[in-house]
């Protein structure tokens, strides 16, 4: 069994670059896979590996400038979803592309996965997802509004769009973990919305938290690894991922005549070329002669956000 850790901070890091170095090796010494991103507003990313493992790295983020008090998430896979281990340096850990936007500023109210549920059954309150398309399209809270976006960078301009529509109402927002809506929460602050609250610890923390008995969350939540999706009680779910277009397929999407593994699926048949699907089939061959070998293909199951 493996401890699956995810996690996010912002805080100031002068130089991320020099962090690189250290952070990679303090992972990679006790085993430890996953993506962690760097970038002068902080760290984000996703750790799997064993208890002491993760407790290394741990013990090393916590040193990091402005991380002692980081909190993460942890659950558990039965198989390491991760390939292998990154580090990588970014201009921003979550990528939304608007520079006034500074959560260290400001934030929207926090608000418990107890009280969610009352919160976002508000007549008064209107409830956004602020994850892509894809991800809805698996699991989302009872009522939400879907913006239909490809990337957290398009949700700026979605709201631009259609905040006419949500009149004087208070704004509740969430994502997987938590980290976008520390963005956006702080972005429609600054557009002028006088009360946006969001869940602490995001989906998986109230999956972790509430019952299904009185959950309001109806499917399951996408994850950036080797799980693809979580339902309550952080249990992986049904989806697998098609490694053409990286979108999560339901079991029933495998028996679909457009489904090719490692190909295509029903929803990326018609965007790629010719050549470019036979290099995708020729990846799932490498894949499946690794596997046969007993070892992985570090580029064949590997996502991440």
């Amino acid at each position: 069994m493996f401890t699956v850790a995810a996690l996010y901070k912002f805080t100031v890091f002068p130089d991320p670059a020099a962090l690189r170095g250290p952070l990679l090796a303090a992972c990679e010494t006790t085993g430890v896979r996953g993506t962690l991103l760097l970038a002068r507003e902080g760290i984000n990313g996703t750790i799997a590996g064993d208890r002491g493992g993760i407790d290394t790295a741990l013990t090393h983020i916590r040193r990091l400038p402005g991380c002692a008090d980081i909190e993460w998430k942890e659950s558990t896979a039965t198989e390491m979803p991760f390939g292998r281990m990154k580090v990588r340096l970014k201009r921003e850990i979550v990528t939304m592309g608007e520079p006034d936007v500074d959560p260290m500023a400001g934030t929207g109210h926090y608000v418990e996965p107890p009280e969610w549920n009352e919160l976002i059954s508000a007549p008064d309150v209107v409830v956004i997802d602020t994850r892509n398309d894809y991800e809805v399209a698996i699991g989302t809270f009872n009522g939400a509004v879907d913006p239909g976006t490809k990337s957290f960078r398009e949700f700026p301009a979605w709201w631009r769009e259609n905040a006419q529509r949500f009149g004087n109402k208070r704004v509740a927002m969430f994502c997987t973990g938590g980290i976008r809506c520390e963005k956006s929460t702080n972005f429609l602050l600054n557009e002028g919305v006088s009360e946006v609250y969001h869940l602490k610890g995001g989906i998986l923390k109230y999956l972790e938290d509430v019952p299904a008995a009185h959950s309001l969350w109806n499917g399951e939540c996408f994850v950036f690894d080797q799980r693809v999706s979580v339902g309550h009680g952080l249990r992986q779910g049904h989806y697998s991922l098609c490694h053409a277009c990286r979108r999560p397929l339901s079991p029933a999407d495998l028996s679909h005549p457009d489904y090719e593994e490692g190909a295509c699926c029903p929803a990326c048949v018609d965007e790629y070329s010719d050549a470019q699907r036979e290099r995708f089939r020729e990846r799932q061959r490498q894949v499946n002669l690794a596997e046969k070998r007993g070892d992985q293909h570090i580029g064949g199951r590997h996502h991440s956000d």
